[in-house]
């Protein structure tokens, strides 16, 4: 039998053990640089499908999905991530091209969002989002008289359509998937075969094209990709319709990226439309709002292919051996400013 004494120091030491690991997920949840860096340790996993000769995209040929050992490649339920490196630009480029593609981008720029992110949103799309494809711009704001008229490309354009001005920040966001829903079903789901919605505070920076079409896309988020499934911040409370239960989940998808063909965007903006408005209906609201739902939409409904963090970095995280070329990086924060 132990000593009395000894009993006591060794549980110390483990409540001791607790607290630290407490406080270290704590910090690194803060994202601490120093404490942010040893995420690079942990693996990523590896592809199942990495050695298979002929596993080929819809839009980039043959991929080269061992061409990067150093991360995941893919799914557990065969969708490719794309990093750079496991597609041909090329291929995606003349595929896109045979097949006649209008490809639409939807962005909301509301109250200060649009005088200050706006405009460079749209003039780095220029130079980087699907270049030589036809594109239609879908700009979503309450002010469309303030929207910046930018001198486009051939086979380029863009629409403007009013939305109310919501009383919370949150409500702006929240409201987004019903609005593109809605979108979808008329003019924009007409002109477009494939649709990216994205957030307005980012930017292009490299080469964002073809390669990243396919019936749904979602977009690892940047900030936790590498974090391990229990420590993913989907939504807890099992009365939202944005839960999941321990154990549930894949990746943890940012929704200031996402895309799709046109029928699969419907369901799937219809599916977070509706799960809102149950929260709502019950008092609710999700943790990350629109983005818990899109999380339980894709645990769901698997999507047929995942956008690396390269596809939406942010620089603030510093600088990661496997992020070999963003195309759209984050812009500076500043809430304070830009939400009333």
């Amino acid at each position: 039998m132990a000593p009395k004494g000894g009993l006591g120091a060794w549980k110390r030491i483990f409540w001791w053990l607790i607290l630290l690991a407490v406080s270290f997920s704590g910090l690194l949840l803060c994202g601490l640089p120093a404490l942010r860096y040893l995420e690079t340790f942990i693996p990523m996993g590896t592809c199942h499908l990495a050695r298979e000769p002929l596993l080929r995209d819809n839009f980039t040929g043959l991929l080269h999905l061992w061409a990067r050992p150093e991360v995941l490649t893919c799914t557990s339920w065969g969708a490719p991530i794309i990093w750079d490196g496991t597609f041909d630009p090329d291929v995606a480029q003349q595929e896109a091209i045979q097949q006649n593609l209008t490809i639409g981008l939807t962005v909301f720029a509301v109250g200060r969002y649009l005088e200050k992110y706006l405009a460079r949103f749209l003039e780095t799309a220029e130079q980087h989002f699907m270049v030589g494809q036809r594109v239609v711009y879908y700009v979503f704001t309450e002010r469309p008289a303030a929207v910046p008229r930018l001198p486009l490309g051939p086979g380029r354009r863009l629409r403007v359509e009013r939305v109310s001005r919501q009383r919370r920040w949150q409500d702006v966001s929240m409201e987004r998937m019903r609005t593109l829903h809605a979108a979808l079903g008329g003019r924009l789901g007409r002109e477009a075969h494939f649709v990216f919605c994205m957030d307005v505070d980012q930017f292009f920076s490299g080469a964002f094209g073809p390669e990243t079409l396919a019936d749904s896309v979602a977009q690892l988020h940047a900030w936790r990709y590498r974090w391990p499934r229990r420590l993913l911040p989907y939504e807890s409370d099992p009365r939202s319709a944005a839960a999941l239960a321990p154990g549930e989940g894949d990746f943890y998808y940012h929704a200031a990226l996402f895309g799709g063909r046109v029928g699969a965007l419907r369901r799937l903006t219809a599916h977070c439309a509706r799960g809102q408005q149950q929260d709502r209906a019950r008092g609710l609201e999700a943790r990350w709002h629109d983005e818990s739902h899109l999380n339980k939409y894709f645990w769901l409904h698997k999507p047929a292919k995942v956008l690396s963090p390269e596809f939406c970095w942010c620089p603030d995280i510093g600088r990661r051996a496997e992020i070999r070329r963003p195309r759209l990086l984050w812009a500076p924060k500043e809430y304070t400013l830009v939400r009333d």
